[in-house]
This record gives C-alpha cells, structure tokens and sequence, in this order.
C-alpha cells in the first residue's frame, strides 16, 4: 500500500455497492487489505445499499437481496465482525441527515465537475438524465466518511476526487461554525494503482461486464472461467513466440502465484515459443482453485444460517448508529440548532 501509512490512531472507513457478490477483482484490490487492517486499527464496512439505489431503482431487489451476499463475502474472505464493524447503509439515518446539510456546501457546477462523476455518467449512458441522487453521491459518500470520523478511506487512484471533494466540504462545513468539528481524510490508495482486469481482457474486472468471477464460484465455474481467459491472439501454435504482456493468464499469475521464478520461467517459455495456453491455464486454475475452495467452503456454511448473518448486521449497524449519532448531534450544536 502507499504512504501514508496506517497507524492504531487511525479509523478506516470503506464498503462496497450491495449490487452483486464480490469478485476476485475485490478480493484484490480491497479485500485483503481490510482483513490485514483490521488488526491495526478501528475499521467500519459499510453495505452501500442506499447508494446503490441512486441507479438501480428500477431493481430494488437487485440490490436488496445482495446485501447478504456481500456480507457473506466479508465474512468468508476473514473479516472479523468482532474487529470490523459491518453494517447496513440504509438503516443509519443520521447519515442521510447529514447529508442533506452538506448538500448546502456544494454547488451543482462543482458536482458537474468531479472527473469520477463525470466518468461513471457517461459510462452509464446518462447524458443529461442523471438521477439527482447519483449526481449528489460524492456529497452522501462525505456524509458517511466524517459521520465516522474517519481519517482514511482505502480507494482506487479513479477514486481519489471523492475524497478531495469530501475534504472540500470538511473545511466549508468547519469555517462555517468556526471550529474544527469534522476531520479530514486521506486516500489509501494501492501501490499499483491498478486494478484486476476482466478474464476477457477489458482493464477492469466488473459484475456488469459479464468478466467478473465471483468469490463464491464453483470449481466448475472456476475451469470454464480460466479457459475462457484472453491470452495473445497471435499465439496461433505452440511453436509460436507468445506475447506476456496484455495476457490475461500471466498477469493473473503474477498476482497470485507466490512462485515468482516458476512464473518467470514460465513467461520466459512462453516468450520463446513451444508454451501452449493449455499448459498456463491449467496452471493458473490450480492455483485459483486452492485460492477460493476454502473460501467458497465457509461462504457456504455462512449461507446455511441467513439469520446469524444478519445478526452480525443488527449488531454492527447498532453500533454504527452510536457513533454517527455523537457525529451529528456535534454537527448539530456546533450549527446551533438543537433547540430543546
């Protein structure tokens, strides 16, 4: 992860959409840093159910019904209820509270000019009939970071005007009471900056995209997945040089094969010709089969008991509710409008 890094002082805010189970893409690029954070400091996972009604209103029970389903993956992967606190978006209402103070700190134009937003309309096909809630959603996603008084919130670089917008409205909302009531927040953001591409080959591994494979997959969805995988085109025979770069099967081993030389001796091979795709992918699914089997095992036994799942959630949103709860009436007397 880069600098800065994370410290016990430190409170983690993050979460995930409630639109589908979580892919290997997730398991990547946040998954495993949360299960290793939560063991260095105060970390709450938010099931963004309410956020993701900004543009699938027209589903409800889409996202609805995942809810578990991510809350299952949490669990599965190794996030601790008892370390994390997981709860439901929905179900806090101080955060909608706050939200519709901030929503008085930012102007339209400034919205309209958040490069995030503006990518995620057009790759929803909005144009102009944006969902007013959509187009407010870096204000909501303020609302829940300084609800927690978080000072970190893991995100992708594509991510990072969120957080300066978030931070926009900290320093309006304090100049407006004169006093430091909000805390500001930084960008946790990986190494790499990249994220787990698609077995198809498309830069991002997505739910929508059809390219994803999902925490909970079979073995048999595993094999089908990986012979599917988009390697070099131009490697036509076996004899042929292949190319390493853009080919799916490699990157995928470099990100879980602990095995570096096998895999440089691999992608030497290859390179030169006589490697067949056949031979790596059958590498590779070995290794994401050992990857996800005890995973799916837990997940399943997890899913056999819905209702202590949603305990877990009952407790974690309990608690939630008592920290934003302190955050709002804070925001509230310092605005000097608790009247009784």
């Amino acid at each position: 992860m880069s600098a800065p890094t994370v410290t016990s002082n430190d409170i983690i805010l993050t979460g995930d959409r409630t639109t589908g189970p979580l892919h290997l893409g997730h398991f990547v690029g946040s998954l495993q840093n949360r299960v290793r954070l939560q063991d260095v400091c105060k970390q709450y996972l938010l099931l963004a159910d309410a956020q993701a009604l900004t543009d699938n209103m027209g589903n409800i029970a889409k996202v609805r019904d995942n809810v578990i389903q991510v809350a299952l993956d949490y669990l599965a992967v190794g996030i601790d209820p008892a370390k994390s606190t997981i709860f439901i978006q929905s179900l806090v209402p101080e955060l909608t509270e706050l939200f519709s103070y901030y929503l008085n700190l930012v102007t339209v134009a400034r919205l309209e000019r958040n490069p995030t937003i503006k990518d995620e309309i057009k790759l929803r096909g909005f144009e102009r009939d944006i969902p007013a809630g959509f187009m407010t959603y870096p204000v909501a996603q303020a609302a829940d970071i300084t609800a927690f008084k978080a000072t970190v919130v893991p995100v992708g670089a594509d991510q990072i005007p969120m957080i300066e917008q978030t931070n926009e409205v900290v320093r309006k909302f304090n100049a407006s009471v004169e006093a430091e009531i909000l805390v500001e927040c930084r960008a946790l953001v990986p190494e790499n900056g990249s994220r787990l591409p698609g077995i198809d080959g498309k830069a991002k591994m997505s739910k929508s995209l059809g390219n994803s494979l999902t925490l909970g997959a079979s073995a048999d969805e595993i094999s089908k997945a990986v012979k599917m995988m988009y390697t070099d085109p131009n490697h036509l025979r076996v004899a042929d040089p292949g190319q390493v770069e853009g080919n799916v099967v490699f990157t995928y081993l470099d990100v879980f094969d602990t095995d570096i030389e096998k895999v440089a001796e691999f992608k030497a091979h290859y390179q030169r010709g006589g490697l067949g795709d056949s031979v790596i992918k059958r590498y590779l699914e070995e290794r994401l089969q050992a990857l996800l089997e005890p995973i799916r095992t837990r997940r399943e036994a997890l899913a056999a008991d819905p209702a202590a799942v949603m305990e877990i959630l009952r407790q974690g949103t309990d608690k939630a509710r008592e920290q934003t709860a302190a955050t709002l009436d804070a925001v509230k007397r310092a605005m000097g409008i608790v009247y009784f």
